[in-house]
């Protein structure tokens, strides 16, 4: 998870922010940048279901993590990139 919200951060999604009730922690916060994906993503997931019933989606998710587990069965080194997915 940690890996995740580094990258996150780099990319200028997130930001993190000393937690002002406990100085030793952070708190994870979403940028203008983040903000704006998420609206688009959630728009996109909207249409989405618009345009498929819920047995289709759930049938998506399963090919895909079925490609992606063969992609890492075939690759070691994939694999370990696909697990930061």
């Amino acid at each position: 998870m940690a890996h995740a919200v580094d990258q996150l951060e780099r990319a200028g999604y997130l930001q993190r922010r000393p937690n002002p009730q406990d100085g030793r922690s952070r708190l994870v916060f979403l940028t203008e940048r983040g903000a704006a994906a998420n609206t688009a993503g959630n728009a996109t997931e909207q249409r989405g279901a618009e345009l498929t019933s819920p047995e289709e989606v759930e049938q998506l998710r399963s090919l895909l993590h079925r490609l992606l587990t063969r992609i890492g069965d075939a690759d070691p080194e994939a694999r370990e990139r696909l697990a930061m997915i």
